[in-house]
Order: C-alpha cells, then structure tokens, then sequence
C-alpha cells in the first residue's frame, strides 16, 4: 500500500547556505552508524557516503558536485527528517532499494559557495582527466558496486522557464551518451524514471516542471554513467516565484528524490512508459530576474533601453546564508526576453553617478 508522505523541512538546517563543518557534525551525531568517509577535498575535508535500505535496487547519489548547489544536500536532509517522523516511508523505501548517498561532494567549494572546488576544476566536467580528488570519489564508488541507477543532483539558474512564462522550479534529464543522441536501453529506464516522477508532481506543481536539454557533453558525469550503462538521472531545482531562498523549490527537490527513489525500486529497471518522457516540456532560457525596460538615460542624445539585472549570489564572511547582489547584466532592447520582475520606467527618471549602467557591474542607479 502506498503511504501519504507528509514533506517537513529539517530545522537544523532552515538556510540555502551549508556550512560543511555542520553538516559534518550533524551526520556524525546522528547518523555515525549508517555513513563512512570515502575520502576528503582538497582541501582536506571529510566526504561521507550514507547508506540506507537493504532493497535489491542499487542507487548512488551525489549532491554538491557544484559547491553553490545545496537543495540537493538538503532534499536528502528534508528526506531524512521525513523518515524520523513517519518510519513507514523510510520502512517502504528501505525494502525496494539500497541507497548509498555522498553528500557534499565538493565541500571546498560549498564553505565558499562557489560551483567549483578548491582547485577551480568543475567536477562535473572531470570524468575524462580525473583531475580532481573529489571526482575520484565518486568515480570509485561506481567500480567498487553495480549501481542499477545514479542521481546527479543538481541546481540551475533562474533564466529558465517551462514555457517562456511559468518557471522550471524542477527540471530533469535523461543524458545522452553521444552526439546522436541515440536513444539507449538505458537512457529509456532513466527516462521511464522521470516520467514517474512527472506524473506524481505535475498535480502539485502544475507547469513548473521541465526536461532539460538532452545535448552531449563529452566529460560529463551523467553523460559518461550512460554510457556505462548506468540510467543515470539528471535533477536539476531552479527558481520558485518569488523565492530566491528556494524553500519552495527544496520542498518539491525533496518530494522529487523520494518519487524517484520510490520509482527505481518499483520499475526495478524497466522502461514502462519511457516514451512518455517526451511529454515533459523542455526548458526554455526566457528570463532575468529584472528588467527595467524604457529607461531614458542622461545622455546627450536620445537614449532609451531596457537594463536586464541578474543577482550574483555569494557568502559574505560571518554569515549564516547568502546573500543576493544585483549585477547588470544586459543592455539594449531586451524585447525577447521577460523579468521575473519588469519595472516601466517611462517617464521616469534614471539617477546615477554614471550617465549610462556598466555591464556585469552592481546596479548603483535608482529610478525615480
């Protein structure tokens, strides 16, 4: 019988921001039976694998390749409180699959909220070289087990949208293996996978769910796991309106990992209904954060634009969560793009101690 999961944010962690050395604390205080230390960063810190279940289906799952990406770590921290106060899931969970979790795989990159490591390698692009410490990691978890599935979680900017209007608060992919494109047995059982998950939260979040683009990257994780011969399933959690604190995209990240885990334990490797993956809208790179459109600058000449603003997140030192800087980003007509905020400025004047906005600057005008 099917349980009702009730979603509840775990309150250790009530930030986007992750600082590493809590996390460490919090999994060796609670969970010391169940993790292992698979190795450090660079930078020396510790990488800890969980496993949870005892099910047939192998999974391996990863969050943090990319430092600035936390709702993955904190879907499987949501997940985990989930299971304290409703063991039944856990218990439903736990009978189909066995799951082996890294968290943070990149933590030299997350303490500074930055997409890579300490080195400056992104590890998702790292398959080939095996340049990093950390990829090693996760490369000699896949040799040392026959995984049936994989999870690459990550997040994605808020450029995205499903259909030019409504955001891609969660997006997913079935890798490609080459640059055909070739559908494979195994990109079906990922994509079978996927459209589980669709079906289930398509009710809850109606038009905010998409299938990213299915291009071939030769060096990257999911791409190379298919090709292995691993389904390897891609999460990437984008924007939610309103919500640059993504507590609305790490509730439905959360509910996503749990139907995914639920689905690869009941398909057990099958391809049921794979052709429906194609039903998933794909992403569209529609929007900016801001535009403020016709803005009359003080030039000399008649000059009127739009002025597209994205905000560039960061860690300030002492802070317990990130915080959001306005950077320009676009100028010109930026007709065919949206704002998730437009602001019209007819009439209106443009203050600033420059006569005209720099771009990938921080926004120092105001509109009066």
């Amino acid at each position: 019988m099917s349980m009702t999961l009730k979603y509840q944010q775990n309150p250790v962690f009530p930030n986007r921001y992750i600082s590493p050395q809590k996390l460490f604390n919090f999994l060796q205080e609670n969970y010391s039976r169940v993790i292992t230390e698979v190795g450090t960063s660079y930078l020396g810190k510790p990488i800890y694998k969980m496993r949870l279940g005892e099910g047939s289906v192998k999974v391996l799952a990863w969050s943090q390749m990319h430092g600035n990406e936390s709702n993955s770590t904190l879907a499987m921290l949501d997940l985990l409180e989930i299971f304290k106060h409703q063991p039944e899931i856990e218990k439903e969970i736990a009978s189909n699959i066995t799951l082996d979790f890294i968290f943070m795989l990149n933590p030299d990159g997350a303490e500074k909220w930055t997409r890579r490591n300490g080195l400056d390698i992104d590890l998702n692009r790292d398959f080939l070289k095996r340049s990093s410490k950390e990829f090693s990691i996760l490369r000699e978890a896949v040799d040392n087990e026959k995984y049936d599935y994989a999870l690459n979680l990550h997040e994605q900017r808020t450029i995205f949208s499903t259909d030019g209007v409504h955001s891609a608060t969660l997006s997913f992919l079935a890798p490609s293996q080459d640059f055909e494109r070739t559908v494979t047995e195994t990109r079906k059982k990922t994509m079978a996978v996927i459209y589980r998950i669709y079906q289930k939260l398509n009710r809850e979040l109606p038009h905010q769910i998409a299938r990213y683009s299915d291009e071939f990257y030769p060096s990257s994780t999911g791409d190379n796991f298919t090709k292995m011969g691993i389904p390897c399933i891609l999460f990437e959690g984008g924007h939610f309106p309103d919500d640059y604190k993504r507590n609305g995209t790490r509730k439905y990240y959360t509910l996503a990992l749990y139907e995914a885990l639920k689905a690869m334990g009941l398909l057990k490797g099958s391809t049921e209904d794979w052709l429906l993956y194609k039903e998933i809208p794909e992403n569209k790179e529609s929007h900016y954060d801001i535009i403020y459109r016709n803005v009359k600058l003080n030039t000399d000449f008649e000059c009127i634009l739009d002025i597209a603003v994205q905000y560039k997140e960061e860690i300030k030192s002492g802070e317990e969560e990130i915080s959001f800087t306005p950077i320009v980003v676009e100028v010109g007509d930026i007709g065919k793009k949206k704002g998730w905020k437009e602001i019209d400025c007819s009439g209106k004047t443009f203050v600033s101690s420059k006569s005209f906005p720099k771009l990938d600057e921080e926004v120092d005008f105001i509109i009066e």
